[in-house]
């Protein structure tokens, strides 16, 4: 009996296989092409304008004047950059640990099988159907001291103010993590924990030892977003703090927001904008360098 028979057919060589209506191969190019316009129009041109404008000055009407690296200097020399900047990491860590903390732990218990599941998922997704204008517009009339529901003036206090922008950032972005997290869960085997419960290992320690480590990746995503979220904060802080009390909630944005939208300094504005996206792309890369993540191995590698 010859080896064929005995296999079933032909040994798979792992190569693509022609079809019936030719050769398997790439997908076309072509495909692409619609995505790579809408980001090329609505990413890369802005970008490329805001850093051609932050070698100028205009105030928005007339022609650019070219000033070389004098906003570039400004900004180095700036003291408001250094304040803000260090308000802008402080939120981006808070924001981070908070949100991630509350969506790895929903996200895995929504995975489960628990009863009326779908419904509470879908009743905690809400918040993230809703823009950060009206959320903020909730919260500020929420938080207000004489017509809220905390009687005291929690915005005006440093302290305070600085807590509401984590907790209402989280409590919009955390159900889009959420859903994320729960995905990841989703695709861990049932057959580790099943192994796990007959080695006597308890549902604390099938946590730690099979399900943060195989979602892994999973966080590197969720974390390279909750970054790049916290440092565009905007709205929020725009609606709820306006930079204070003071300046001591001035973020980078809110910083670029007062040179060109208050001061019509749209050429430093722009040089604060071309120094947040190169910070946000370095950390984002920094971050997947770190986890691993670019290596892009498989966490179920041997099932």
């Amino acid at each position: 009996m010859s080896r064929t028979h005995l296999t079933g057919g032909p040994r798979a060589t792992g190569r693509p296989r022609a079809t019936a209506r030719g050769r398997v191969g790439r997908p076309s190019p072509v495909l692409a092409l619609p995505g790579v316009l809408f980001f090329a129009f609505f990413a890369l041109a802005p970008m490329a304008l805001a850093f051609y404008l932050s070698f100028t000055r205009w105030n928005g009407l007339g022609d650019p004047q070219p000033v070389g690296l004098a906003n570039w200097r400004k900004l180095v020399t700036d003291d408001r950059l250094t304040q803000s900047l260090t308000v802008t990491v402080a939120l981006t860590v808070a924001s981070w640990v908070f949100q991630t903390v509350c969506s790895l732990l929903l996200g895995v218990w929504a995975a489960g099988g628990q009863r009326n599941r779908a419904i509470l998922s879908a009743v905690f997704f809400t918040p993230f159907l809703l823009s950060s204008t009206a959320i903020s517009l909730l919260f500020y009339a929420l938080l207000d001291p004489n017509f809220g529901i905390i009687h005291a003036d929690t915005l005006g206090t440093t302290d305070g103010a600085f807590l509401a922008l984590v907790f209402v950032g989280g409590w919009q972005f955390i159900p889009f993590h959420t859903l994320i997290y729960q995905g990841g869960a989703r695709q861990i085997p049932e057959v580790l924990y099943q192994a796990a419960a007959v080695d006597g290992a308890g549902r604390l320690r099938q946590f730690r030892s099979i399900t943060l480590p195989q979602l892994r990746n999973t966080a590197t995503t969720s974390g390279v977003l909750m970054v790049v979220g916290s440092l565009t904060y905007f709205e929020t802080v725009l609606i709820l703090t306006q930079g204070g009390p003071g300046t001591d909630t001035a973020i980078l944005p809110y910083l670029m927001y007062q040179a060109g939208f208050k001061s019509y300094d749209f050429g430093y504005a722009s040089a604060v904008a071309s120094f947040l996206v190169v910070a946000a792309t370095a950390l984002s890369l920094l971050m997947v360098r770190l986890s691993g993540f670019g290596a892009m191995r498989s966490t179920r590698e041997g099932m």
